[in-house]
């Protein structure tokens, strides 16, 4: 059986980080589009184990926590008799280190309390300690999820948007594409006694970009979307260990994992690659 070179499965991985979807990678690498999706399994499986094991005992002073919409197969009015459980909408929750701008943990699945609490339980497993604030988005699932993750000793925070509904455009058309007007941000203390000037979700917010950015099946109107879970969930493991320790943060000048003190080098698109031979690279110089 031919196995792919290791120079064309980091062409492939280059552009899957990149933004390209994967029949534009198969394209351009010259290879099948089974190929490229293989290779998206096998390393993405390989990114989940590698974030589980690495992203560990993190120091976090100042936690945001946000969830980012998409969908699998067809939105969710669209879905197929007998598809409910592997069709639909899909959320990714994500948990991300202020100073350090570490993905601490994410999730992928529902919009409810079971996943919050999943989600907040693996966040509180990944740091040292409790983080010195936590804040996130007015989702009411939260208080619960936190009080079960961290008790009420924590200085816990939501940001409240609210938007002007009566504000929103009357062509239809025009109402897919631009946003209702932003009307106010509260701040509401939760638990403990956490600093306003800190309570804020710009950074998870600014994340959920990088993530629409670097991973096409994120990108809106297109048909690039994921068509099994499994697969989202791959491309979503790849992108956060790319984030995490390859890509350099413009303001850090480092990678965040480098700046969280998880690794002292920047990793390479080889050295994922190579995660899927067993072979674990060197965090250090």
């Amino acid at each position: 059986m031919n196995k792919l070179p290791i120079a064309k499965k980091v062409q492939i991985i280059n552009l899957l980080v990149e933004g390209s979807s994967l029949r534009a990678a198969s394209r351009i690498a010259d290879v099948s589009i089974n190929t490229v999706t293989k290779l998206l399994v096998d390393v993405g499986r390989a990114c989940q184990d590698f974030h589980n094991q690495t992203v560990m005992y993190v120091k976090a002073n100042r936690v945001q926590c946000d969830e980012i919409w998409s969908f699998v197969y067809s939105k969710q009015k669209n879905v197929p008799d007998g598809m409910e459980e592997d069709a639909g909408d899909v959320w990714t929750w994500t948990a991300i280190e202020s100073d350090s701008k570490l993905i601490i943990s994410w999730l992928v699945g529902n919009r409810d309390l079971e996943a919050a609490e999943t989600f907040m339980c693996d966040l509180a497993y990944r740091i040292k300690g409790k983080p010195g604030q936590l804040t996130t988005d007015g989702l009411k699932y939260y208080q619960q999820a936190v009080l079960t993750a961290f008790g009420s000793q924590i200085d816990f925070a939501q940001l409240v948007k609210k938007y002007d509904s009566a504000d929103e455009p009357t062509n239809q058309s025009d109402r897919k594409y631009s946003p209702s007007k932003f009307i106010s941000a509260k701040k509401n203390v939760v638990f403990g006694n956490p600093d306003r000037e800190y309570v804020s979700t710009s950074h998870v917010e600014r994340q959920n970009l990088t993530m629409r950015m670097h991973m096409r099946r994120f990108t809106r109107l297109t048909n690039a979307f994921s068509k099994k879970v499994e697969n989202h969930c791959y491309a979503v493991a790849l992108h956060f260990v790319y984030y995490n320790f390859c890509k350099l943060h413009k303001s850090l000048r480092v990678t965040p994992a480098m700046a969280a003190g998880l690794s002292k080098r920047f990793l390479t698109i080889e050295d994922i690659v190579n995660l899927t031979e067993g072979v674990q690279p060197k965090l250090s110089n």
